[in-house]
C-alpha cells in the first residue's frame, strides 16, 4: 500500500471520479477548489495504491499550522473489505506525524437513512486509533462528529482551519452542534 501525490502519479482523474461518486453532493467542495488549495500548499490530494500499484482510493487533506484535516477519505469499491483502508489510515497518521490529525464524520447521533453506514464508519475509525472530541459541529448544514488521532483540538482551532481555507465568510456556516453529549464524553 502506498500514498502518492495524485497529480504526479497521473491519477487525478481517478481521484476526482471516486470523489464524486463516494461523497454526497451536499458534503462535497468544488474539486477545482480542492486542487487550488493543494497547489497553494494548503493540503494534499493523495492517491492510495494497493501492493500491485493499482489505484485503490483517495485521501484529501487540508493543512494549517500544525493541524491536518483528513477532509475526504475513500477506498474504491472493488478494494473494500481487504484492510487497505486501515493500512492507508495508518500511513496517513505516519505521514503527518508531529501534526495534530483530525477528521469529520457524519453524525451518528441524528436520525438518518444511512445510520448503519455512519455507525460502521465511526467503528472503523475508532478501531484504527481515532477518538472523539468533546464537540460536534454543524458544517454547512450537516451534523458532523470530529475525531482526532492522539491529540486535542479546540472548536476555535477547527473553525480557524476552515477560515484559512475558505475565508472569513465561511464561519457563519460552521457552528457548534447540540448533538454532542452534555458531559463532553464520547
Amino acid at each position: 500500500m502506498q500514498l502518492t501525490d495524485a497529480r504526479e502519479a497521473g491519477l487525478i482523474k481517478q481521484v476526482e471520479e471516486l470523489y464524486l461518486s463516494a461523497f454526497p453532493k451536499e458534503e462535497r467542495k468544488s474539486f477545482a477548489r480542492i486542487e487550488k488549495n493543494s497547489k497553494n500548499g494548503g493540503g494534499e490530494i493523495l492517491a492510495i495504491k494497493n501492493s500491485d500499484g493499482e489505484f485503490a482510493g483517495l485521501a484529501i487533506t487540508v493543512c494549517s499550522d500544525d493541524l491536518v484535516l483528513l477532509d475526504y477519505f475513500a477506498v474504491a469499491p472493488h478494494h473494500r473489505q481487504g484492510g487497505i483502508g486501515s493500512r492507508a489510515l495508518r500511513a496517513l497518521t505516519e505521514r503527518y506525524r508531529g501534526k495534530r490529525f483530525l477528521l469529520e464524520i457524519e453524525s451518528t447521533r441524528v436520525a438518518a437513512t444511512n445510520h448503519e453506514e455512519r455507525r460502521r464508519r465511526k467503528a472503523f475509525y475508532l478501531k484504527n486509533g481515532m477518538s472523539n472530541t468533546p464537540f460536534d459541529v454543524n458544517l454547512f448544514g450537516v451534523e458532523m462528529e470530529i475525531m482526532v488521532n492522539a491529540c486535542t483540538v479546540k472548536f476555535s482551532e477547527y473553525a480557524n482551519l476552515y477560515r484559512r481555507l475558505m475565508g472569513d465568510g465561511c464561519l457563519e456556516h460552521i457552528r457548534l452542534s447540540d448533538t454532542a453529549p452534555a458531559n463532553g464524553a464520547k
